[in-house]
């Protein structure tokens, strides 16, 4: 079974409706090459805003589902594309998370992920606006098969990427925004790797340039891997504004997990002081 999915890079244009507006045209382009899903970048209608701790950010959350979920689920039941949506979320005054919500191609909300994992560095102050995700690491039922979200930084701890897949995701998104100088090494190495262990597609999508709000280099580099760890068809530019679209031959898992017995051969009797306090 052949997946044709796209993943969007995008430079900030300085307001959320013009951000909202070329998410649009790139879905739209995206269908039109013959995307089947499509998944956009961490907050992807705002600014990186965590370089900075201002309350003023707390206006961009809004409620998930809501206004820019139910836009995006009209836009994806006219164009037949599901659509793996990152917001900031809003579930009342002073809860607020990092969420994507998930949309089929019928339109339907499916539901959403919150980030589970949330940093507090230079650069990328998120506690600041971020509760930690409560809603563990679902998969969803979609029109091209089970997918999973993961977020920016939570694809440095290994146990959401294996929750996915033993909840049977077969290809899993992790919306980011991550800068030059930082991480580049770590985004070529983690993502692949994190594929090859839980024998899945993992779509790889970063912010790309500078943001006013601070010195952050978004280096793009977006990219889908698969379950052997190679690259489908390259990565996106490290500079510029991109529409990544790639085809996922799914059947590929099947052929990796008879190969590599890993799900086989875990020993979840053996893991308890992972989560022992």
């Amino acid at each position: 079974m052949i997946v044709r999915a796209a993943l969007t890079q995008v430079r900030w244009t300085g307001d959320q409706e013009s951000m909202v507006a070329a998410h649009e045209r790139f879905t739209r382009q995206a269908a039109d090459q013959g995307a089947q899903v499509i998944c956009f970048q961490e907050v992807f209608n705002a600014p990186y805003f965590p370089q900075v701790e201002d309350a003023a950010f707390y206006s961009y959350a809004e409620s998930v589902p809501g206004p820019t979920t139910e836009r995006f689920a009209a836009l994806a039941k006219e164009l037949g594309i599901v659509v793996v949506l990152p917001v900031y979320e809003l579930e009342q005054p002073g809860i607020l998370y990092n969420t994507a919500a998930v949309i089929d191609a019928d339109g339907s909300y499916l539901g959403k992920y919150r980030k589970t994992h949330i940093p507090h560095l230079p650069g990328f102050w998120e506690k600041f606006y971020f509760r930690p995700g409560n809603l563990g690491y679902p998969v969803f039922d979609t029109a091209v098969g089970r997918i999973g979200v993961y977020i920016c930084y939570d694809r440095h701890f290994p146990e959401g990427w294996r929750a996915l897949g033993l909840a049977g995701a077969t290809v899993v998104f992790n919306p980011s925004a991550t800068s030059r100088g930082l991480s580049n090494y770590l985004w070529r190495l983690e993502q692949p790797a994190a594929a090859v262990a839980n024998e899945y597609f993992v779509g790889a999508i970063n912010r790309v340039g500078f943001e006013e709000l601070g010195s952050n280099d978004f280096y793009g580099t977006s990219y889908f891997v698969d379950p052997e760890g190679a690259f489908v068809g390259g990565t996106a530019d490290d500079h510029e504004e991109e529409l990544v679209v790639r085809d996922l031959d799914l059947d590929l898992l099947t052929e990796v997990r008879n190969r590599w017995q890993f799900y086989r051969d875990r020993r979840p009797d053996a893991y308890g002081p992972l989560t022992a306090p």
